[in-house]
């Protein structure tokens, strides 16, 4: 069981804040905030958790290395049409939250790849790395892929007539295999929580490039809503926080017990 948290990067670039037309706090709008917190607990599960440190406004992590926005970088031909590039969401992003643009103007290609090779690499090869080492170790590999929601992004959303809170991705059952998402899901809703598949979020690229259930690499992307945990204006913990990080402690703890019969077999035998 691997846990990785791509969004939730906090260490804002001079370069970043000098050249966007963004206040600080409307930058930090598009972060996951405090996710690698809230999920910290992985490694006393004997779990592995990967977090990002340089925010999602500089570079997303989970977008391909090669999703660049013509309407942001100079020298880009127009490519097949792809809706999260074209809304200003590629790998380096034009906009935060809300559509509003991060940098007046174009930025120079040999930016994106500067902070692709230095930045989006190494985390990409430290992922696979572990991914390629828990199969090695157990025939099977599990990532469970940590993000946040804004609230807003549930309107409409409905689970039997109840609102979610929590959003499981699996690619529609491409990039895990279904037992395993069930007990993943079953594991929140023990705790009380709403969960939703698939909608409105099914797994961007992490999930759809390392889920291959078939050859034991299985990806399950959270996404938990940040009205539980977070004041989503001023982004401050509010008087939640504590509970919800208890809770997803404990998920967390049922989450990786799921693999551990078999280990247990293979131990008595």
């Amino acid at each position: 069981m691997i846990f990785a948290s791509p969004h939730s990067g906090r260490l804002y670039p001079n370069e970043l804040l000098s050249r966007s037309v963004l206040s600080p706090l409307a930058l930090r709008s598009s972060e996951d905030a405090f996710v690698d917190d809230l999920f910290g607990a992985a490694p006393a599960e004997g779990a592995p958790i990967l977090t990002a440190r340089l925010p999602r406004a500089w570079l997303d992590l989970n977008r391909a290395s090669d999703e660049l926005d013509p309407a942001l970088f100079d020298g880009l031909g127009r490519g097949p049409h792809n809706p999260r590039v074209a809304s200003g969401l590629g790998v380096v992003p034009r906009v935060v939250s809300g559509g509003r643009a991060i940098y007046r103007g174009k930025l120079d290609l040999v930016t994106a790849q500067r902070r692709i090779r230095q930045v989006w690499q190494p985390y990409h090869a430290t992922l696979h790395r572990l991914i390629e080492e828990s199969h090695d170790a157990f025939g099977q590999a599990v990532l469970i892929d940590c993000h946040s929601m804004p609230h807003e992004a549930l309107d409409g959303v409905s689970v039997g007539g109840r609102r979610p809170n929590v959003v499981l991705g699996d690619r529609y059952g491409a990039a895990a295999d279904p037992d395993l998402v069930d007990a993943v899901e079953r594991a929140f809703e023990a705790e009380g929580m709403i969960v939703s598949r698939n909608a409105p979020f099914a797994g961007a690229f992490i999930t759809q490039h390392y889920g291959r259930p078939a050859r034991g690499r299985h990806v399950v992307q959270v996404e938990i809503d940040r009205s539980l945990y977070m004041n989503e204006a001023t982004i401050e913990p509010h008087s939640g926080y504590a509970q919800v990080k208890a809770t997803l402690t404990r998920v967390l703890a049922e989450i990786t017990r799921i693999g551990r019969p078999a280990d247990t077999a293979l131990a008595a035998e």
